[in-house]
């Protein structure tokens, strides 16, 4: 499954990096943040909890900048 989210990242390095610390994160596939639309596109692995992922995907985010947001 696939989703679009939209989030407010300050800068393309801090979105770099969110992405890198995110992608990581058991039940995503692919994740890549797009500094200049300020999208985020999930692809989660099968029989993965949406809700719980993108928690642990927005604890990620914002370790990386305390001004993240993303709207779920």
């Amino acid at each position: 499954m696939k989703k679009v989210y939209k989030v407010e990242v300050d800068c393309a390095n801090c979105a770099n990096k969110m992405e890198e610390a995110a992608g990581k994160v058991a039940g995503v596939e692919e994740l890549t943040i797009s500094f200049m639309t300020q999208k985020m596109t999930v692809r989660f692995a099968e029989g993965a909890d949406v809700a719980a992922v993108m928690k642990k995907v927005a604890d990620c985010c914002t370790k990386v900048d305390d001004d993240f947001s993303i709207q779920l």
